[in-house]
This record gives C-alpha cells, sequence and structure tokens, in this order.
C-alpha cells in the first residue's frame, strides 16, 4: 500500500514524498482508516514505528477539508516530556509545511509568556505537557470550547508518571464531542480500562504483540559485577561499530557520573536527564544527531522523547526494573526496521528483574562474555568528583583526620590544671536567674526579680545597666559589655 491510497490531502503527500518516505507503516496503514472515519483509537505499537505520523497526517487532512470554521484550537496533543513535545512539533511542521495551519507548544523549563499569548489567540495546533498547560488553564489562558481532537501520545507513561489527575481535570473541561486518540508501545489492560473515561466506543488497533520488542534488534547480557560495569562499557566502545550508542542507567546523577567517567577516557558524552534545563537537553540532542558527541547517557523519563535515526546501540547500563521500560529502552533503535543492538549488564543483584523480563517478552537474552577483559571484581575507585556527590562536612571545616588528636597519656599530676583553693564563701557566686546566663541572649546584667522590667527582654540601647561610656555601673559594679560576640 502507498500513502495515495490512504485519502490524504495532496499538499501533505507531497509533503510526505519531500521527506523520502514512499511507504506507510503497519500502525499507520491501520490507524489512518480508522481516524478519517471519525472513531475513536487505541493505536498499540512497538517503539518507532511511526505513531506519531499515524495521527498527525489524518489530522491535517481533517483540518484543511474543514479549514472554513471558526477560530480557536481544534487540536489538543498531549505527552509526557518535553522532548517528545518538540519530536511532535517537529513532525507537524514537516508534514504541514505547505498547509496554512498554526501551532504552538506548551511545556515548563522555558518561559511562559508566548504560550500564554499562544493560548488565547485560539491557536489551531497545541501540543503540551499535563502540568503545564493545567497551570495555564488554572489561571484561564485558554479556551477549548471548539476542540475537535485529543491526542494522547505514549498514554501509558503518562498515566504511568502520575498525570492522570491532572488529564482528568483538563478532560473535563474539554467538550463532549470531540474524537480522542491513545497511542503507545505499551498500555497495560488497568490502564487501557482507564481509556473508557476518555473514549466513545474506540477501535483497537494493535502491530505486534503488546509486550514484543522491535524484531530487528539484537539482544544479549553481560553478567558482571557492579564495580565492573564502567570498565566494561569502556571496554565495549573501543568496538568501532559502536559508533552512537545510547546509554541507560536509572538515576540522574549517575548519568553526570558515567558521563565524567567516560570523558576521562576520551570518550566524548553527553547526558540527558529531568535536571538539565531545556536548552541544555536540546543541545545535547542535537550533538548526538550531528555526531558531534558519541555517546548520550539518559533516564528513561527523559528519553521517551529520543527520536534518532542510526542509533547502533542501546546499553542498559542500569538494568530496568520494569519490563515495559524494557521495550521502550530498545526500542530507540531498530527504528522503522533499521537493525540495531541492545545490550544489558546484568549484576547479582538484577537476576531477579531478568527473570521476569524473559517471562513477559516469551525468550531468554542470551548471554555473552567480552574477550580479553577481566571480570574480577574489585573496589570501585572514585574521581574527584565523584567525592562532591557525597555528604561533605560543613564548609571551611577540617575533616576529622586532620584534627589534632587529644594526647591518650596521663599527665602528670604537677601538671593538671589545679582548682581554685579559694574557700567556697569566697568564689564569686554565679546567678542562677536564667538571665544571668553567659550563653544567653541577655548583654549585660537583669533586674533583680520582681523589679520593673523584670522577665522582659530588654531592647538594644535600653538594657537594663546600661552606660553607654562603659564607666562604672551604679552600684559600683563594673559594666560587662558581652553584646555582639
Amino acid at each position: 500500500m502507498s500513502f495515495d491510497a490512504l485519502n490524504l490531502d495532496a499538499r501533505i503527500l507531497r509533503a510526505i514524498a519531500e521527506a523520502g518516505y514512499t511507504e506507510p507503516t503497519p500502525i499507520q496503514s491501520a490507524a489512518i482508516p480508522q481516524i478519517l472515519g471519525n472513531h475513536d483509537l487505541i493505536g498499540i505499537a512497538q517503539t518507532g514505528t511511526g505513531k506519531t505520523a499515524a495521527f498527525t497526517l489524518p489530522i491535517l487532512t481533517k483540518l484543511m477539508a474543514a479549514a472554513g470554521r471558526g477560530r480557536g484550537t481544534r487540536v489538543l496533543v498531549l505527552a509526557p516530556t518535553r522532548e517528545l513535545v518538540v519530536q511532535i512539533e517537529e513532525n507537524i511542521r514537516a508534514y504541514g509545511k505547505h498547509l496554512s495551519v498554526r501551532m504552538a507548544t506548551v511545556f515548563g523549563g522555558v518561559g511562559e509568556t508566548p504560550q500564554i499569548r499562544a493560548l488565547r489567540e485560539g491557536t489551531e495546533i497545541i501540543v503540551a505537557t499535563p502540568g503545564r498547560l493545567l497551570d495555564l488553564m488554572g489561571r484561564r489562558c485558554a479556551d477549548f470550547s471548539g476542540l475537535e481532537f485529543l491526542v494522547l501520545d505514549e498514554a501509558d507513561r503518562m498515566l504511568d508518571m502520575g498525570f492522570l489527575p491532572s488529564i482528568r481535570q483538563i478532560v473535563r473541561s474539554l467538550p463532549k464531542q470531540r474524537q480522542t486518540l491513545l497511542f503507545s508501545a505499551t498500555l497495560s489492560r488497568e490502564i487501557e480500562a482507564l481509556t473508557h473515561e476518555f473514549q466513545h466506543s474506540p477501535k483497537l488497533v494493535q502491530i505486534g504483540r503488546r509486550s514484543n520488542p522491535a524484531e530487528t534488534v539484537t539482544q544479549w547480557a553481560y553478567e558482571i559485577p557492579r564495580s565492573r560495569k564502567v570498565a566494561l562499557l569502556v571496554h565495549l566502545l573501543g568496538e568501532p561499530t559502536m559508533n552512537m550508542v545510547l546509554v541507560f542507567v536509572r538515576m540522574k546523577h549517575s548519568a553526570d557520573r558515567l558521563a565524567r567517567q567516560l570523558e576521562s577516557h576520551g570518550i566524548t558524552t553527553a547526558t540527558l536527564h529531568s535536571n538539565r534545563s531545556q536548552a541544555q537537553r536540546l543541545r545535547a540532542l542535537r550533538d548526538f544527531k550531528s555526531g558531534a558527541v558519541r555517546v548520550l547517557v539518559a533516564t528513561d523519563i527523559a528519553a521517551r522523547g529520543i527520536d534518532v535515526d542510526g542509533i547502533s546501540h542501546v546499553v542498559n547500563f542500569d538494568f530496568p526494573m520494569h519490563a515495559e521500560d524494557y521495550v521502550h529502552r530498545i526500542g530507540r533503535t531498530g527504528r522503522a526496521q533499521a537493525i540495531g543492538d541492545a545490550i544489558s549488564f546484568v549484576t547479582p543483584e538484577d537476576h531477579g528483574e531478568l527473570r521476569s523480563l524473559e517471562r513477559f517478552i516469551g525468550r531468554g537474552l542470551v548471554r555473552k562474555h567480552a574477550e580479553g577483559f577481566d571480570y574480577t571484581d574489585r573496589p570501585e575507585v572514585r574521581t574527584a568528583g565523584d567525592a562532591g556527590q557525597h555528604h561533605r562536612q560543613g564548609r571551611g571545616q577540617p575533616q576529622r583526620s586532620q584534627q589534632p588528636q587529644r594526647s591518650q597519656q596521663p599527665q602528670p599530676r604537677s601538671q593538671q590544671p589545679q582548682r581554685s583553693q579559694q574557700p567556697r564563701s569566697q568564689q564569686p557566686q554565679r546567678s542562677q536567674h536564667p538571665l544571668h546566663r553567659e550563653d544567653s541572649w541577655h548583654s549585660g546584667f537583669a533586674p533583680e526579680p520582681g523589679s520593673p522590667g523584670a522577665g522582659q527582654r530588654p531592647r538594644s540601647g535600653n538594657r537594663p545597666g546600661a552606660n553607654p561610656s562603659g564607666g562604672p555601673r551604679p552600684g559600683g559594679r563594673p559594666f560587662r559589655r558581652s553584646w555582639g560576640r
């Protein structure tokens, strides 16, 4: 089947041809006729099979068929991450470059003024993350009364990330008469049951098994002690075929530490995680796509928007805790029927997750052994930069090891400090009044109990007994200047 057989707008077909595409993918062939037929849709397909174009192409066609309608936002696309929002925007602009259609993006990490202006002006297509959009809707910046299409992209991840309450609030403010589309690489039956809140008699389009990774990806695992994972990754990166590598870790600080370690071995590396600013994340993706950096270290959430052709290898440096995450991760390579490799590092602590994954995908991962690599477990050596990730003592304080040690030898009695030999009656008596304590806030002497001002905190310049000249205070006792110490 060709795109010509899908009844798309002629201007969109021209843009598709200019982008170099000749035949639709299976998810596009199945989903586009259903969307053009005004049906709600649940689309399930592996990562990298063209789901974005599967809803972009028919929506643009329907917008052009009803171009004479009133002004206002007609399409709302929700996605879990900023990167995915940017990716969808790029697809819409590429396929709609010959159309007179306006669009805008709404997400956090950037200035909100252009986003508020786009919402208030009724831009036709809005692509947004739920959090920022709900914030602006709460300030009455958006009007979706004329909305015709709602798209939830990467729906499973969006709900797993805790966006369900936000999505419910957004959907409650939308017109009941609309077309709602959900697309995802995986969609659990529990989450699928929730779609009845958002859709009306949806059609289900499922390409392949819901747990099946891309068939063009070769998968294998290295069983390795935790302390040797960095060394093994450096060893494997010595292969020239690993020229565009996406490495997954679980934690944001792990991504930064691994990047520093790879850079110390002369391997150009960038990081992608939620602690990076939007400009830093876009720069990392741009450098990775252009080949300026060879390795991109990412966390699962941030990597959901990665749409990069030509990734040769995906490395699960930290084994995924959930089997669905594994499917999403390795789908970053082998996109659009291309060939790719997925490598997983499995420590002794990961064997439970590995068995669960193998049951989920219905097959075992091939174990490999790196030639010429020393697998001997040894303590992990941290660099100076890694030390900054751990707890420090207070600024300017010496380390405990640098503090002078107190002598453990007993001193002769003659060298020990002697107690005062004055009779107890002649020793100066320390007042027991709480305001007389030297560690108190009080800076001088307190009034006697029962006297005027007793029990009240004296003000600066009006302390009981204060004498600005510093001379003796009334009663013959010298005034002690102790405030400000």
